[in-house]
């Protein structure tokens, strides 16, 4: 993913978000939505095949990051941009293969993830399953139209929750 001038059009089997920033580019390079990504994504034999309907528009990004989050995953963004930069003669290919992927930019989206995940109010996922899980629970909690169990808040202190089906 890429941050493009308005000059480039975007055909064939690619994707663009209109008036995008380095937030949305941010975000959408996180391992968070790495994540998310690789279980919901089809594949044509081993490549993943992004929707926009399938994967971008279900994708639950941070609920409200306060603006302190999103200069930080700005400038976390802007620096995996700087790091890609450092290797004008390499292809994104060459720069995210695994076993030779440089130094500067392992750092630069280890600095990105930290603040995709504070954005979200959570740090420390042990795995890809444990941020898949939670992204889950906040799809489940965005599109439901009844709050998930155990998540009613009392009105005042010491006052029961309303049971459905009866008035006080």
């Amino acid at each position: 993913m890429a941050l493009l001038p308005a000059s480039i059009i975007v055909g064939d089997s690619n994707l663009c978000v209109q008036s995008a920033g380095r937030f949305h580019l941010g975000v959408l390079c996180s391992t968070m939505h790495n994540a998310w990504v690789r279980y919901t994504c089809g594949r044509l034999e081993s490549d993943f095949r992004y929707s926009a309907g399938i994967v971008y528009n279900n994708f639950p990004w941070p609920e409200s990051p306060s603006d302190k989050q999103r200069a930080a995953i700005e400038a976390a963004a802007q620096g995996v941009l700087d790091a890609r930069a450092q290797f004008p003669q390499s292809s994104l290919a060459d720069l995210y293969d695994p076993l030779t992927m440089p130094p500067a930019l392992v750092k630069a989206h280890q600095t990105l993830d930290a603040a995709v995940d504070a954005a979200y109010g959570r740090g420390n996922f042990r795995n890809d399953a444990e941020r898949v899980a939670f992204l889950f629970e906040r799809y489940q909690a965005i599109t439901s139209l009844l709050p998930a169990a155990g998540t009613l808040a009392r009105t005042r202190p010491g006052k029961p929750h309303a049971k459905p089906g009866r008035t006080a």
